[in-house]
């Protein structure tokens, strides 16, 4: 169609940013603080100045047409104008905005949740949800700015790139150890049950290795959440496959066969390209992988003591 000769609003040239962001209109007019029929009506007025569609709907919320992502461009570029003329020269850009990601439980609790408190202090207009869950990614991330995940995922309209890597090993806990005769060699494992997830609920094919390297150990306590793998192993459940990151933090777990169980794993970090440009989404992935690099020693394994001797 052809480009209308009048000039887009931009006021609405933000709307439409922020309906890209959310995916949908009503969680931009929360954000924005008008209702859901001054969003549309306001898309609309753009579409007739652009001459064109400039979103499709989809399962997953609204999708940008490509003169939707041209319009997109601008629309960043004008919101970090005037980002700069709200902010003095000698301080960091003041960003007003909210960022939410999907983690394991583990990330949530070790990297993700110090990783917003400082960026909080830095940035305190930028408010981090965390949502705990281990899956794979999803390919319709409406809603949702950031996923970790782990493995390497399989997506489709979206970047991908690896923040990082632990180590799962096995550990039982001292009591355990007085009770049984500990294991010296990878046979005598089949003499104790294992800790780990449930395999018919597991949905991350890398998780899967509890099946994979140790087939013949038989199940003693599982769950969908790394916290109770910890808690049963402690107990006295069995023999527990963790986040050496973790275990390290219990001094009285012990750590079993480390030369012949020592399962390396891989944290992803999935997010569309347009919510990466975005200043608070590229803030909080820049935190992320500060934090990762300062725990690298802590998450692989190192006989290094942890970040901080305080039980979570």
């Amino acid at each position: 169609m052809k480009m209308a000769s009048s000039r887009p609003s931009a006021d609405d040239l933000l709307v439409l940013l922020e309906v890209a962001r959310s995916g949908r209109f009503n969680r931009a007019a929360e954000t924005l603080g008008i209702n859901h029929v001054t969003i549309s009506r306001r898309i609309s007025a753009l579409e007739r100045t652009m001459g064109g569609k400039l979103l499709a709907r989809s399962n997953g919320g609204w999708e940008l047409t490509p003169l939707g992502k041209r319009a997109l461009t601008a629309a960043e570029r004008l919101e970090g104008v005037l980002q700069e003329l709200e902010s003095s020269p000698e301080t960091e850009p003041v960003i007003e905005d909210v960022v939410r990601l999907s983690a394991t439980d583990a990330f949530s609790t070790f990297v993700a949740a110090p990783a917003a408190a400082r960026l909080h202090q830095r940035h305190p207009g930028i408010s981090v949800e965390i949502v705990s869950t281990t899956r794979r990614a999803v390919q319709h991330r409406s809603g949702l700015e950031i996923e970790i995940v782990v493995g390497e995922p399989q997506v489709v309209r979206a970047e991908a790139f690896r923040l990082g890597s632990y180590v799962l090993g096995l550990f039982a806990s001292t009591d355990y150890l007085r009770r049984h005769d500990p294991p010296t060699t990878l046979d005598d494992l089949t003499l104790h049950r294992l800790v780990y997830f449930i395999s018919s609920m597991l949905q991350v094919d890398d998780l899967d290795v509890g099946r994979r390297y140790l087939p013949d150990m038989r199940d003693s306590v599982t769950s969908t959440n790394v916290f109770a793998h910890v808690e049963a192993t402690r107990a006295g459940a069995g023999l527990g496959l963790l986040p050496t990151f973790m275990a390290a933090r219990r001094h009285d777990l012990i750590r079993i066969l480390p030369n012949e169980i020592a399962m390396q794993m891989d944290y992803w970090l999935v997010a569309r390209s347009d919510t990466l440009r975005r200043p608070a989404v590229a803030a909080v992935v820049r935190e992320l992988r500060i934090t990762m690099r300062q725990m690298e020693d802590v998450l692989l394994g190192s006989d290094g003591p942890p970040p901080s001797s305080e039980e979570p």
